[in-house]
């Protein structure tokens, strides 16, 4: 692992973290671009306290005295989202009554694989999103995860609907809906400033998360 991690290749090519976690997955049936998002940094993170330890020392700037402060993060208690194993008697695929048109609308959680389709679709829009100022990201997530639309699986209805049809107060109850279902690590830390206040800190995935400085 430490080989995959020092390989300027693969780090220019932006692969290097999904190669160590293919890497550490005994089971070469999971392959790592086919996990949820969420699961995937959960493995990431368990995957750095075995290689180098719980404490992750990070830099972060001070919520109350907006002065940049070093502290250190037990990775051990990030927690992880509490989801009914009840949701999943289908797998990945759910349904939802969207509150104000009554559609039936059955979608997916996205894996890393989607997310990497996803974003290079997104590349294609650049030149269009420059001139519009527009982005097109939202609608373009909707026509991946969204599977059908009452019943209906067809590309072209499911791409008319969130073109055309999907209301905003049902897009946000999905949107929210599918955020509530999605497992997922908490990559939350509990802090207190040097004023004495208790803060929740998104924890700063750097350089130094799989490559520490030397002690």
């Amino acid at each position: 692992e430490e080989d995959i991690l020092t390989s300027t290749n693969l780090i220019q090519q932006g692969k290097v973290i999904d190669k160590l976690l293919e890497s550490v997955i005994a089971n070469r049936k999971i392959k790592a671009d086919e996990l949820l998002v969420g699961d995937k940094n959960a493995l990431m993170v368990g995957t750095r306290i075995l290689g180098y330890g719980k404490d992750y020392r990070v830099e972060i700037i001070d919520p109350d005295t907006q002065e940049r402060v070093e502290t250190s993060i037990d990775l051990t208690e990030l927690k992880h989202k509490k989801i009914s194993k009840k949701l999943y008697k289908n797998g990945n695929k759910f349904l939802f009554d969207l509150p104000n048109s009554k559609r039936v609308v059955e979608f997916k959680l996205l894996t890393q694989q989607d997310e990497n389709e996803i974003s290079r679709i997104l590349q294609d829009y650049e030149k269009v999103e420059k001139l519009t100022g527009v982005s097109n990201e939202l609608t373009t997530r909707f026509k991946y995860y969204i599977l059908s639309i009452d019943g209906q699986e067809e590309q072209h209805i499911i791409d008319k609907f969130v073109d055309n049809e999907f209301l905003a107060l049902d897009a946000r109850a999905l949107r929210k809906y599918v955020a509530d279902i999605t497992p997922d690590i908490e990559l939350k830390f509990d802090y207190t400033s040097q004023t004495g206040n208790l803060h929740k800190i998104d924890v700063p995935l750097g350089i130094e998360f799989f490559w520490p400085a030397a002690e």
